[in-house]
């Protein structure tokens, strides 16, 4: 597996192919194997750089898909990664609350730049010289989500304490009922959101985070000049307004989710899922990664919960084959 940041462990980056034979069946990310048929891009998409009335249509059809239309509570950058990473740089340093285990580039990037991270495993816990609290809704890996009133809650109590809820919803769009992004521009919350792992195209790097208009334009202003790409744009723009591929979409993820935890069955415990993975427990869990790593088969591990592996969507019905073989082994 890749490594973005000092130890931490990403998926999406199978070993390199030595041996010659078939190529890596990679389901170590939550991406959607199916990807959004977006339109051919005009030649000059590429060859000008990106116009502001072109940055606002993304952020409207965006804004418009979340629920949340005002224009000053939305802003873009190449990918919610890059956005998580810009938000703690602009606050002073405090004390960070963690929903754990989750996605680890959180904690680490509150961390890079002075604050103090702790990690709880409650809502509930939440200490009162604590400012800001990170989660992830639904939570990558576990799946476990948090009901909108109880975040709204929250952020109400952070906000009394000058600090902030930040509410990572890169999988929500698989369970929009559970979303707060249409909720934000009232203090204490921000959402993050990402584009490429519901529509399938990770590669265009965009994402959105939307919040109170003073902080937006904060991060604006930090995130410089043209922060998302001309084809992006377009690409993306095309994608949130197109409600029916949405629907349809959404279906299609439920039916092969239930799919590949009907195929699991028998292989360990399933802890958890949202409609783009499946987290899998079980004694043999280092065993069977060597078995589908042998085969060429890519699952996420996790080097702090060994006996946990999590499982991408397969996407042709060859890969499904492929998978239910490698798992027989």
């Amino acid at each position: 597996m890749s490594s973005g940041s000092g130890s931490i462990f990403h998926g999406g980056e199978p070993p390199e192919d030595e041996t010659g034979s078939r190529p890596w069946l990679d389901l170590s990310t939550g991406i959607s194997p199916v990807a959004y048929p977006f339109s051919t891009l005009a030649t000059a998409t590429w060859q000008i750089l990106p116009r502001q009335r072109d940055e606002q249509r993304t952020l409207d059809a965006a804004g418009h898909y979340f629920g949340n239309s005002h224009p000053g509570n939305i802003c873009m950058g190449a990918g919610s990664q890059a956005l998580l990473q810009a938000i703690p740089c602009l606050f002073p340093p405090g004390k960070v609350a963690v929903f754990s285990p989750t996605y680890a580039e959180h904690a680490w990037r509150w961390t890079e730049v002075g604050h103090s991270v702790v990690e709880i495993f409650d809502l509930d816990n939440v200490e009162a010289d604590c400012r800001y609290v990170v989660l992830v809704n639904p939570n990558n890996p576990t799946g476990e989500s948090h009901a909108p009133d109880r975040l709204l809650e929250l952020a109400t109590m952070l906000a009394a304490r000058g600090g902030y809820l930040v509410v990572d919803e890169a999988f929500c769009d698989v369970m929009p009922e559970i979303s707060v992004a249409r909720h934000a521009g009232r203090p204490g919350l921000l959402v993050l959101r990402s584009f490429g792992k519901f529509f399938g195209l990770a590669g265009a790097r965009i994402g959105f985070l939307l919040g109170p208009s003073e902080f937006i334009a904060a991060v604006r202003e930090k995130s410089g000049l043209w922060p998302v790409n001309g084809p992006a744009l377009a690409i993306a723009t095309e994608a949130y307004e197109d409600v029916s591929w949405i629907e349809s979409h959404r279906k299609m993820l439920t039916e092969r989710t239930a799919r590949l935890r009907e195929l699991l069955k028998g292989h360990g415990r399933i802890i958890g899922s949202t409609d783009l993975f499946v987290l899998l427990a079980a004694k043999s869990a280092p065993a069977l990664l060597a078995k589908l790593a042998a085969q060429q088969i890519h699952v996420r591990h996790f080097p702090e919960n060994p006996e946990w592996l999590r499982f991408g969507l397969p996407d042709k019905e060859e890969d499904w084959l492929r998978l239910h073989s490698g798992l027989i082994g």
